[in-house]
């Protein structure tokens, strides 16, 4: 909608990543229970984009004249790397300026690099025998849950109790087809934000390793285990600007043919791809580790006007001082010249994004209509 040479870009996304386990509702029902609807993707980001819609509808209802156009642009590979977006830029008219409402407010200006690794080894043959491992959906999710059929009987379930005692994990283990069946149980969540989340995948590398499991699987275990700052591996970097670097481990497959790994690593705005990659394939020389795919870090300056404009939209319609953050992240935002990450949630508002029962609370969303109505008319109104 609007008039103008210049448009003004609102880039939300449509793609979800798995539903994963642990819910107790349909996450695909949107119910709809004490003012808050619950479905895979109500926060992660369908909520936001609605909010962003009825925005623009408000702003064109109320009858404000625009010097600007402003496009609604909802992708739909944002969870897998973002393709959706490379190719609107080499087909269409992607805007220069905008905001993504794929995080939190009140504003991020920063994103941090986004590396993915695959990791590759052949299988061990020394050790307790793992016959079957497979866990995992997508890289950028953190597993709560996980899974191992190893060789053994009663002797590795003792031992599996006893490190879930030395430990505090949650690992049972029963046997199953002449082998023993263990589990381990973490809690779910985003990759860019671990600190809220315990990666099931390490806690089973440790009991595997107690287990006597040794070879790949043990190096990591070593190297990795329940940590996600890279400090074993040799590359737990931080600055001034940025939060310290993130690593999930969040697909493991381990059979008779091998092994295979991958590694979600979000890294400060000053560190080196290439020396965090270099460190990783120093710390596990039994692994072959290859680039999946790579995106460099965002940064917007505080002071440039898109900035100032909408924090000036929500501390006028929130009466909350405004400020901006860095985050691991990765939002549609980086896809544009000037883009900044722009609500949807608030700061008392619990992190729910890829976890069981995902929920978007209705009050927030239409806050969040009143915020972005503000914001179109600041950056895009006639004589704004």
């Amino acid at each position: 909608m609007g008039e103008g040479e210049e448009t003004f870009g609102i880039l939300c996304h449509a793609d979800i990543v798995p539903a994963g386990d642990g819910w107790d509702r349909d996450p695909f029902g949107a119910q709809l229970d004490g003012g808050r609807v619950y479905g895979r993707g109500a926060s992660d980001n369908k909520g936001p984009a609605a909010a962003a819609l009825f925005a623009m509808k408000a702003v064109k209802d109320a009858g404000i004249q625009l010097n600007k156009k402003v496009r609604l642009i909802i992708g739909c590979d944002e969870e897998s790397g973002m393709e959706c977006m490379a190719y609107y830029k080499r087909h269409a008219d992607l805007p220069r300026t905008g905001f993504s409402p794929d995080a939190a407010f009140p504003l991020i200006n920063t994103e941090k690099g986004l590396l993915q690794l695959d990791l590759r080894a052949p299988a061990s043959q020394d050790g307790r025998k793992v016959l079957s491992l497979h866990v995992g959906e997508r890289r950028n999710v953190i597993p709560g849950i996980a899974q191992a059929l190893v060789e053994g009987g009663q002797e590795v379930i003792a031992c599996v109790q006893a490190v879930a005692r030395a430990t505090g994990f949650d690992l049972t283990a029963w046997e199953e087809a002449g082998a023993v069946r263990v589990k381990a149980v973490g809690a779910a969540g985003h990759a860019a934000f671990p600190q809220g989340a315990k990666n099931a995948i390490g806690r089973l590398l440790i009991c595997l390793k107690a287990l006597g499991v040794t070879g790949p699987l043990e190096a990591l275990a070593d190297k990795v285990g329940t940590g996600y700052d890279g400090k074993a591996l040799g590359c737990d970097v931080q600055d001034g600007l940025s939060d310290a670097l993130t690593l999930n481990l969040g697909i493991l497959r381990a059979d008779d043919t091998g092994i295979f790994a991958t590694f979600d690593i979000r890294y400060p705005v000053m560190a080196s791809h290439t020396a965090i990659q270099s460190a990783i394939r120093l710390a596990l020389p039994l692994f072959d580790v290859t680039e999946s795919s790579h995106k460099a870090p965002h940064h917007v300056p505080e002071s440039s006007e898109l900035v100032q404009s909408l924090l000036r939209a929500y501390s006028e319609e929130t009466g909350r001082p405004g400020g901006v953050m860095a985050i691991g992240g990765g939002t549609y935002a980086r896809c544009l010249e000037q883009g900044v990450a722009f609500g949807a949630s608030f700061p008392e508002d619990e992190e729910v994004a890829h976890q069981a029962n995902e929920y978007a609370d209705i009050r927030g969303l239409m806050t969040n209509v009143r915020i972005f109505a503000n914001a179109i008319i600041r950056l895009a109104g006639e004589g704004s």
